[in-house]
This record gives structure tokens, C-alpha cells and sequence, in this order.
């Protein structure tokens, strides 16, 4: 009986040995694999943030060009002489535009510069701007202020404010032109749909800091991100949302920003890329452009895609929202979208401002955005209809917030 006491005993020790050699090779495991993947998102990340973020050497760029008498802005002295600009987090999606937080004195703004020289549309396979051969190359040396206002006028359709101008302030300027940010900027000056413009050296410019973007949801690491269903993560951008008469406010400055750019008084601009990630909003709710790099004049996209070989409608795509068909007979895209700005503007807002609605307004709400939604060809042809469903859908809306301190 002893004997068998103590053969039950060295059993179970030697159970209790396994079961803990094999949660310490469990744990070692686990930890070296948290380990493993952790180093290896560092190093991703690292990786990322150095080709991505820049801001030094287009810093050192614009200040080498400025040095040499050939830019010249507002903000030029205090980048590269008195160190009063300062580039600060990075925000930079693409490696040819640069995008920083940054400190101007006691001024808070956002920091664009071009790692490429000017651009211009070249509406290829990828539709991406293409660099002339030189950056800073127009106007020339000798050129008139009178001859630089009509490259001004040609191009903008404006004149210049001051009758004097110095060559590298001209440079720069015309530069500026060349990207559409800075264009629409510039266009809608008088508005509150784009941030204002505090400043420019070259290329380089300053723009106003919008306190609040996207236009909803939330920003998530990659790697949480790519384990979310798509259906999961609609539900949860639409958590993060202001009240329904702020999204009311919000949603009337996207509707007017469709009309600033639709026939105004330096013509017509297509909206290609309508999405959340493209607007925000300031602490008195008004929309704003976060990011105008697609909302390009209507003739200059005409004149790009005219060019465009395809074999499908699906080649004759600018950004994301930007369509137009295929002549097969040709095998060239025609000029003109499939749908309007309103009709994609109304999509981007329908679950956002359906979504919380007052009884009351919810289904002539949602009747007019849907009618909205289905409006085909371009604005010029339907302008009639388009014009009354806009003023439909803000009536509608000012109507129900009029009363209230969210108006």
C-alpha cells in the first residue's frame, strides 16, 4: 500500500512537471511571437514615416531656392531666417505633398510643401500631376506686371490685388497656382468653406488650422483597422458624430460649397473625390476643405480626358467620384461625368445626416436625398433640376435649425 502512495505521488509530480514545462514553453512562445510582431510594426511604422515624412528636405529646398533670390512669400523670412515657422507633427499620406502641424508665432496652422515641381494634369493611367521640366521657371526674367496679369487672367480669370510684384514673389505665386488646393483657396477666399491661407514661400504654404476632421468617424491604427468588418466599422464612424442640428449646419455648408463651385465667377469645378476624409469642420460648425487636391476645374479636367485611352467606362476615372464613358468607336474618354457634384455629395451625406433625424423631417429627408442621389449627367444639362433639389434639401434643413443657437 506505501509503494502505491508513493508511485500515485511521483506520478503526479511528474504531471505537474509537464503541465508546467508546457504553459512555460506556452508563455515563452507568445511572448517571443508579441515581441516579433510588435518590432516588426515598429519597423513598419518607422519605415513608413521616414519615406513618407520629408518636411526637412523640402525645408532645405524652398530655403536653398529663396537664398538664391529665385522664390519669395510671406512666410519665407520666418522659415529660413528667423526659425519663427515651425513644421511639427506629420501628417503626410503621399511622399510628393507634405503635410505637417506647425507654429507660426502664436499662430496654429497646417504646413503643405510639393516634393515635386509644379504640377499640371496629365489625366494617364493613374491620373497623377505630372512636373514640368523646371520648377519656378514662369514667368521669365522681363516679364511685365501688365503680361503677368494676363497669364494671371488666362489661368484664374482674375487680376492680381497689388500693381507691384518682384520676380520671385511672381514665381512663387504662379507656382501656387498650379495646385488646386491653393486655387480653390484662393477662388473661395470671400467663403468659409477653405481654410484660410496665412502665408507662402515658393511652393510652400500655410493654411489655417480646422479643429475638427474627418468630416465624421474615427482614425485607427492599420492593424486594428484591417481586423474591423466594413459593416462594424460604418456603424462606429457614425458613433463619432456631432448632434443632428450641428450635422444639419455642416451638412448646408457642403450643399453651399457645391454651389460656390458650380458656375462661379471663375467658372465651374469638379468635385472628384467626395468623401469624409476630404472635409472637416470648425468649433462653429462650418464645413471646410481638408483636402482640395481633386476638386479640379471643370475645363482642365475636359481637356486631360479628352486625351485618356480606354477600353471601358472604368478607365475614364479621375479620383474617386470623377466619371465619364468610353467611346469605344474611339477609344477615347468623353468629357463629360456621369453625375454631378450634388448627386455625390449627397450620397457622402445621406446615412450622416439621415442617421439622428427628427421625425418630423426624416422622410421628405430622406425622399429629397435619394431624388438627389439620382441625378445623372452634368449639372449644366439638368440645371434647372439641380437647382431645385439643392435649394429643396437646404431649405429643409435651415428650417428645422433656424430657430435654434445651432444656426
Amino acid at each position: 500500500m506505501p509503494q502505491l502512495t508513493l508511485s500515485r505521488k511521483v506520478n503526479e509530480s511528474i504531471s505537474k512537471t509537464a503541465r508546467f514545462s508546457y504553459l512555460h514553453m506556452k508563455y515563452l512562445f507568445f511572448s517571443w511571437l508579441a515581441v516579433f510582431v510588435g518590432s516588426w510594426i515598429v519597423y513598419v511604422e518607422y519605415s513608413s514615416y521616414t519615406e513618407l515624412c520629408r518636411g526637412h528636405e523640402c525645408k532645405n529646398s524652398i530655403c536653398d531656392k529663396y537664398r538664391k533670390g529665385v522664390i519669395d512669400g510671406s512666410a519665407c523670412s520666418s522659415l529660413c531666417e528667423k526659425d519663427t515657422l515651425y513644421l511639427g507633427k506629420c501628417f503626410t499620406a503621399r511622399p510628393k505633398s507634405q503635410v505637417y502641424s506647425g507654429s507660426w508665432g502664436d499662430l496654429e496652422g497646417v504646413i503643405k510643401c510639393q516634393m515635386e515641381e509644379a504640377p499640371h494634369y496629365d489625366l494617364g493611367s493613374e491620373m497623377e500631376p505630372r512636373k514640368e521640366a523646371a520648377a519656378f521657371n514662369k514667368p521669365t526674367k522681363g516679364t511685365s506686371v501688365e503680361k503677368f496679369r494676363e497669364m494671371i487672367l488666362a489661368h484664374l480669370k482674375t487680376p492680381i490685388k497689388d500693381g507691384h510684384i518682384s520676380l520671385p514673389e511672381a514665381r512663387s505665386t504662379w507656382a501656387l497656382l498650379q495646385l488646386n488646393e491653393f486655387l480653390l483657396a484662393l477662388v473661395l477666399q470671400d467663403r468659409e468653406h477653405t481654410p484660410k491661407l496665412l502665408g507662402f514661400c515658393g511652393d510652400l504654404y500655410v493654411m489655417e488650422k480646422v479643429p475638427h476632421s474627418p468630416l465624421y468617424g474615427i482614425s485607427l491604427p492599420w492593424i486594428i483597422e484591417v481586423w474591423i468588418p466594413a459593416g462594424l466599422r460604418r456603424s462606429m464612424d457614425q458613433w463619432f458624430t456631432p448632434s443632428w442640428p450641428h450635422k444639419a449646419k455642416i451638412s448646408i455648408g457642403l450643399l453651399e460649397l457645391v454651389e460656390d463651385v458650380f458656375h462661379g465667377t471663375f467658372g465651374s469645378f469638379l468635385m472628384c473625390d467626395v468623401s469624409a476624409n476630404s472635409f472637416g469642420y470648425n468649433d462653429r460648425h462650418d464645413l471646410k476643405v481638408m483636402d482640395a487636391r481633386y476638386i479640379v476645374p471643370e475645363a482642365i479636367f475636359q481637356e486631360g480626358i479628352r486625351q485618356q485611352h480606354c477600353d471601358a467606362d472604368e478607365d475614364c476615372l479621375y479620383g474617386v467620384d470623377c466619371l465619364t464613358s468610353c467611346d469605344l468607336t474611339k477609344h477615347r474618354c468623353t468629357p463629360e461625368v456621369t453625375r454631378p457634384n450634388l448627386a455625390k455629395a449627397c450620397e457622402a451625406l445621406k446615412d450622416y445626416i439621415l442617421r439622428g433625424a427628427p421625425s418630423d423631417v426624416s422622410e421628405e429627408l430622406e425622399k429629397q436625398l435619394y431624388a438627389c442621389i439620382a441625378l445623372k449627367g452634368s449639372a449644366e444639362q439638368m440645371e434647372i433640376e439641380h437647382s431645385l433639389i439643392l435649394n429643396n434639401l437646404k431649405t429643409l434643413l435651415w428650417k428645422k435649425i433656424s430657430h435654434t443657437k445651432d444656426s
